[in-house]
């Protein structure tokens, strides 16, 4: 079992930052990949970054150049630093790891409401 705690969340502006977290019980090292996913109302869940155990990331079109993924080996901690909100980024964002070993179980953190307003 892994338990993935989230924070960083609320409310901002249009044009505004937020920077989620989200720490991992265990090594993550013990991870094949960490990321992030978004759920919008109404809408399924969609990949919005992700980082895998070589440190390569992987970002959804509509974030690239303004999302970036992070990690703190020391910490077990994931980051997205979220820049230049939009409205349309309006979701409750849910961390996400990969295990390593076979059968590559993934977890999911609880979800932090992300509300950009306009």
């Amino acid at each position: 079992q892994v338990q993935l705690a989230e924070s960083g969340g609320g409310l901002v502006q249009d044009g505004g930052s937020l920077r989620l977290s989200c720490a991992a019980s265990r090594s993550i090292f013990s991870f094949n990949a960490m990321g992030w996913y978004l759920q919008a109302p109404g809408k399924q869940r969609e990949l919005v970054a992700t980082i895998t155990s070589g440190g390569s990331t992987n970002y959804d079109d509509f974030v690239k150049g303004r999302f970036t993924i992070s990690r703190d080996n020391v910490k077990n901690t994931v980051y997205l630093q979220m820049n230049s909100l939009k409205p349309e980024n309006t979701a409750v964002y849910y961390c996400y790891v990969v295990v390593a070993t076979l059968p590559r179980y993934t977890y999911w953190g609880q979800g932090t409401q992300v509300t950009v307003s306009s």
